[in-house]
C-alpha cells in the first residue's frame, strides 16, 4: 500500500467546511466561523503531522507515474506548514473583525477556499496541477477582492488584479504545455532529470514564458499597481493576499528550479527587474503616508528582492525569504489598525542633528569591514559561500548602515561608532546564520548556485552597486532634503512616477459600473 502524505486531509477538510459557509452566507451565520477555525487548525496540525512523516518516511508522491498529483518533500512541507498557519491566524482575524458584516458566511467560505487551493497549489507535483492550482487561486481571490461590490475602486482593482494574473495563469500554462512536449514528461521531478543534459528550444521558450508568468503574479515593475491598489478589502484579504498568494510567482520558479536554472537569460531577466523592482518598491514606500499603502509598496520590494534572489541562484534564501516575508506582512496587515494609535503613543525625540558626508561613510565603511570579517569567519568555519551569497549579504549591509547612520546621526561619534559596530554585527550574524540554516533545511532539495560568467558578475556587480547607491543617497538625504527640487521629486515618488496610471491609460482606464446606478466611474 502506498502511503499517504498526512497533509492531503487539510485542503478536503477546508473545501467541506467552505460548502456548509456557503450554504449560511449572510451576517451571523450561527457556528460557521468557529467551524471555520477549527478547520483551519486541523489543517495545521495535519501539515505538522505531514512534516513529521517526512522526517521519518523520506518524499512521498501521490498519483500514477507519468501524471503526479501530489508531493510530500522539503520544499512542499515548508509550505505547507507556512499556508496553514497563516490562514488560520487570518481565519482566526476575521471571527472577530467580520462579525455581524452582511456577508459574513460567504466571507469564511471563500477563505477556506482560497487557503485550500493554495495548499493543494504549494504541494502540486505536476504541471497540470500546478496550473490548476494557479487557476483556482486567481479566481477565488477575485471574489475576496469584491467583497464590497458597491465600491468603485474595489471592482476597479478586481478587474485589473483579473487581468494581470489571468495573463500569468495563460502564460504560465502556455510555458508548461511547451515544456510537457519538450521533455515528453508533466512531472515536476522528471522535469528537473530531463534538464539536466540542457534545454532545447521549446524548452527555453517554456521557461522565458514561466518566469514571464511569476513576474506578473509577483507584481513587478511596471505591471505592479494592481497590487498597490488592494486597499478596498478587508484587512484579512490584504494579510492574505500580502502573507501568501503574491508568493505563488516566487513558488512556481522555486518549484521549477530544475528547469529554470538552466535558463541563463531567464535568469539575468530575474535578477535585472528584480532588482528594480525592489529599489523602486523600497524608494516609493518611504513617500507612503498611509499604513496599508505603505505596507503594499512594501510587499511590492520584498517580491522584487525575492525575485532578484532567485535569479542569483540562491533558492534556499528565496524561500527562507518566501517563509520570513509571509509571517512578518501577515503581522503587519492585521495589526495595522492600532498602528496609527502606537505611533502616537511613541515618545517624541529631541532635535535630530544631520548626518555630515563623514559620519555616512564611517558608517557604511564599518559596516562592509564587519561584514567581511563575519563572513570570513563563517568561511573558515562552515565552508565557502557563493559570489552571489556574499553579494547579496552587501546590500543587506547597505540598508543596515542606513538606517544607523540616519538613526544615530545625534549621537556622539564614540556611541555612533559602538552601535554602528553591534548593530552591522549583529546583521552580518544573522544573514550567514540564517543562510547557512536554510541551505541545511532545503539545500539539498534545490540547485546550487551556478558558478558566474561574465554575464552573471556584470549583473552581481550592477545590483550591489544599485543598493549601495540608493541607501548612501538616502543616507545623505538630510544635507539635501531641504533643497525646492525635492518636495516635487516626493510628490511624483508618492505617485509611484506615474507607471500605473501610463498602463491604465494604454488599457482605457479600466472603466466600470455601479451595480445599481449603472453609471460608468473612469479613473
Amino acid at each position: 500500500m502506498i502511503p499517504i502524505p498526512l497533509s492531503l486531509p487539510g485542503p478536503a477538510l477546508l473545501l467541506a467546511v467552505a460548502l456548509i459557509a456557503l450554504a449560511r452566507p449572510g451576517p451571523r451565520p450561527g457556528r460557521v466561523p468557529l467551524w471555520s477555525e477549527a478547520a483551519a487548525l486541523a489543517a495545521l496540525l495535519a501539515a505538522l503531522a505531514a512534516v513529521a512523516q517526512l522526517v521519518q518516511s523520506g518524499p512521498l508522491t501521490v498519483g500514477p507515474a507519468a501524471l503526479p498529483l501530489l508531493r510530500l518533500d522539503a520544499i512542499g512541507a515548508t509550505l505547507t506548514l507556512l499556508v496553514s498557519f497563516v490562514g488560520w491566524v487570518v481565519i482566526r482575524f476575521s471571527r472577530r473583525a467580520l462579525d455581524g458584516e452582511p456577508r459574513e458566511g460567504r466571507f469564511h467560505a471563500l477563505t477556506l477556499t482560497a487557503v485550500a487551493c493554495v495548499l493543494i497549489l504549494v504541494q502540486a507535483a505536476s504541471l497540470p496541477v500546478l496550473a490548476l492550482g494557479l487557476m483556482a487561486v486567481g479566481a477565488v481571490l477575485r471574489q475576496l477582492l469584491l467583497f464590497y461590490p458597491d465600491r468603485p475602486a474595489a471592482r476597479r482593482v478586481a478587474a485589473k488584479f483579473t487581468l494581470a494574473w489571468g495573463a500569468g495563469t495563460l502564460t504560465a500554462a502556455l510555458g508548461f504545455a511547451l515544456l510537457w512536449q519538450a521533455f515528453g514528461t508533466a512531472g515536476i521531478a522528471a522535469l528537473g532529470d530531463a534538464a539536466a543534459d540542457g534545454l532545447p528550444g521549446m524548452a527555453r521558450a517554456g521557461v522565458a514564458l514561466v518566469v514571464l508568468a511569476a513576474l506578473l503574479m509577483t507584481a513587478a515593475f511596471p505591471l505592479h499597481g494592481w497590487l498597490t491598489e488592494v486597499m478596498e478589502a478587508p484587512t484579512p484579504v490584504s494579510a492574505l493576499l500580502h502573507a501568501g498568494i503574491i508568493n505563488a510567482g516566487g513558488v512556481l520558479l522555486i518549484t521549477l528550479s530544475e528547469v529554470i536554472r538552466h535558463s541563463p537569460g531567464a535568469m539575468a531577466v530575474l535578477v535585472a527587474l528584480g532588482g528594480l523592482t525592489a529599489l523602486f518598491g523600497a524608494v516609493v514606500m518611504l513617500t507612503q503616508s498611509a499604513v496599508k499603502t505603505a505596507l503594499a509598496w512594501s510587499t511590492v520590494a520584498q517580491m522584487g528582492f525575492m525575485l532578484m534572489q532567485c535569479g542569483l541562484g540562491l533558492w534556499a534564501l528565496a524561500l527562507l525569504h518566501v517563509v520570513a516575508h509571509s509571517l512578518y506582512k501577515a503581522h503587519a496587515f492585521l495589526s495595522s489598525g492600532g498602528a496609527v494609535q502606537a505611533v502616537a503613543a511613541i515618545r517624541r525625540p529631541g532635535p535630530v542633528a544631520v548626518p555630515g558626508a563623514r559620519a555616512v561613510g564611517r558608517a557604511f565603511a564599518l559596516a562592509l569591514m564587519l561584514y567581511a570579517a563575519v563572513a570570513a569567519v563563517f568561511v573558515m568555519v562552515v565552508g565557502p559561500k557563493t559570489p552571489q551569497a556574499l553579494a547579496l549579504g552587501a546590500m543587506l549591509i547597505f540598508g543596515v548602515a542606513y538606517l544607523i547612520a540616519q538613526g544615530l546621526a545625534d549621537a556622539a561619534p564614540g556611541t555612533l561608532t559602538r552601535r554602528t559596530a553591534a548593530a552591522s554585527l549583529a546583521a552580518a550574524l544573522a544573514y550567514f546564520g540564517f543562510q547557512t540554516v536554510a541551505q541545511a533545511l532545503w539545500g539539498p532539495s534545490l540547485p546550487a548556485a551556478p558558478a558566474p560568467g561574465a554575464l552573471e558578475w556584470a549583473l552581481i556587480g550592477l545590483a550591489v552597486l544599485s543598493f549601495g547607491a540608493v541607501a548612501l543617497a538616502q543616507a545623505l538625504f538630510p544635507l539635501w532634503g531641504h533643497h525646492p527640487s525635492v518636495a516635487g521629486m516626493r510628490v511624483h515618488l508618492a505617485n509611484g512616477l506615474y507607471v500605473n496610471a501610463a498602463l491604465d491609460r494604454i488599457t482605457g482606464g479600466f472603466r466600470t459600473t455601479h451595480p445599481l446606478t449603472e453609471t460608468p466611474d473612469v479613473r
